[in-house]
């Protein structure tokens, strides 16, 4: 079996979470063939690899968004007279209103039409003069039309992509991974499936509505942009997959066929942190985030947190692993450090994580959001309980399903509550009778449920069911 994994702004490139499961993923399964189709911002992060490639990955194919500026007008292709369907298409493309994508990959893909053509065309200028009467009426043409060239750049750009040959397309996302991985399914013929770590739209919405570089006369066209990109991924995918129910039932309130719908958990390899003894005694409890120093783990938070801490438990220590994945976000950290004078808190970078989890009492993790964190899955495996924020599946974790028995394996708190967090991090501190009970319970729940292999199994299955279906069609 030959697999293009579609992946957007994670592997290889950066470590932890999605990529750490990529990684895993591909290596889980010598047996098949795999190529990277990876959409990255700069040309500067071509080649960048932050993991060594498998063997047996065959071919990785790497689109910067950022050449999109550099795009020129194909003047063969400037005298294209578009169809007056392709033009509704079009229209309902920048209106955000699910065009029917075949007629989109036709025209730009297969028909090569030029993005620049079209954004410097007369069709575009027409549907843009509609959309200002209809919608804008108050906001200056020449805003409008800069904000939706912005929008409509990168999706026509990536349309025009040579597609990569493959049995199965699998995305990482909806959103631009998705609307690759629907095109490659389109082009080929073949099966497509999404697998969702946190829920893309939502994600996207939540930027947008904090975003200072979004006028808010727009911010309702930006998120209906990224809700038309997932409901074109659900729509031609044969299956999308989460990674909890709670993930799943919101993906079919934003669009997705509920037939289409799986659960497939995270699972990790045991045997690297199963064996793991606690950490020995001595004067320090010390508390590790296993995490990448981006604004969506926010950061800031933790250390404020950990600073309310340090008044009451003096002897705390905060260990932040985890790479750089933002340097203005990660600048800001190490300054409020400062600027609060904290002690005691350290950024290690990217180290072991389970030979440096055997000088650790518990975990952390502040995100403003989640899917179903490796991060605690690793700390449950270890017997290190978890102070998380309630988002995503972390409350799942700490808690277990109605069939799973073993108890609480940490405190969860709201997101971006650092009073709370730092209650909670002093109770585990205070309590060890607390801290190796529920670290004994994460660790019994992650044998019983997170196991790597039977992750891959399910993604296996997956695979093989949507080729099962393509060949019943009569499609190979």
């Amino acid at each position: 079996m030959r697999i293009c994994m579609v992946l957007e702004g994670c592997y290889p490139y950066v470590r932890g979470g999605v990529s750490s499961w990529m990684h895993g993923l591909i290596g889980a399964m010598p047996q098949h063939e795999f190529v990277l189709w990876i959409i990255a911002e700069s040309p500067e992060m071509k080649g960048k690899f932050k993991y060594e490639m498998h063997p047996n990955v065959k071919e990785v194919h790497e689109v910067f968004l950022m050449d999109a500026l550099k795009l020129r007008p194909k003047r063969s292709r400037r005298n294209y007279k578009f169809t007056e369907e392709e033009v509704a298409q079009l229209r309902a493309l920048i209106s955000c209103e699910d065009p029917l994508w075949p007629i989109l990959f036709r025209l730009y893909n297969k028909k090569k039409v030029g993005a620049i053509d079209f954004l410097m065309g007369e069709e575009f200028l027409n549907i843009l003069l509609d959309l200002c009467r209809e919608k804008y009426p108050f906001v200056s043409f020449a805003e409008l039309f800069h904000t939706m060239r912005s929008m409509l750049l990168p999706m026509l750009f990536l349309m025009g992509q040579e597609v990569p040959i493959a049995d199965v397309y699998h995305s990482t996302s909806t959103g631009y991974g998705g609307l690759l991985g629907s095109m490659g399914g389109w082009s080929t013929g073949r099966p497509f499936v999404v697998t969702e770590h946190g829920i893309y739209t939502r994600e996207r919405e939540e930027e947008i509505l904090r975003a200072k570089w979004v006028p808010p006369y727009f911010k309702q066209q930006w998120i209906s942009l990224f809700h038309m990109l997932s409901h074109c991924a659900y729509n031609n995918a044969a299956t999308v997959t989460s990674l909890f129910p709670r993930a799943s039932e919101t993906q079919v309130e934003i669009g997705c066929p509920a037939y289409k719908c799986r659960v497939i958990a995270n699972g990790i390899n045991l045997k690297n942190f199963i064996e793991l003894p606690l950490k020995e005694e001595d004067e320090y409890i010390d508390i590790a985030a296993v995490v990448r120093l981006s604004p969506i783990k926010d950061i800031k938070t933790m250390i404020y947190s950990f600073f309310a801490l340090k008044t009451q438990v003096p002897n705390a220590r905060l260990h932040i692993l985890g790479d750089t994945d933002d340097e203005n976000y990660a600048k800001e950290c190490k300054q409020l450090v400062e600027q609060l004078g904290v002690k005691d808190l350290f950024f290690v970078g990217n180290t072991n994580v389970p030979e440096y989890l055997k000088k650790i009492d518990f975990t952390v993790l502040s995100s403003i959001s989640e899917g179903q964190p490796l991060a605690v899955l690793e700390s449950f495996a270890a017997a290190r309980p978890c102070v998380t924020t309630d988002v995503g599946c972390c409350r799942e974790l700490i808690r277990g399903y109605h069939d799973d028995l073993n108890g609480k394996a940490g405190i969860h708190v709201p997101p971006m509550h650092p009073e709370m967090l730092a209650t909670a991090m002093e109770l585990l501190c205070k309590r060890k009778d607390i801290r190796l009970a529920m670290g004994k319970a994460g660790r019994n729940r992650v044998k019983s449920f997170y196991v790597h292999d039977t992750m891959i199994n399910n993604y296996l299955k997956n695979y093989e069911e949507v080729l099962s279906q393509w060949r019943e069609l009569g499609l190979n």
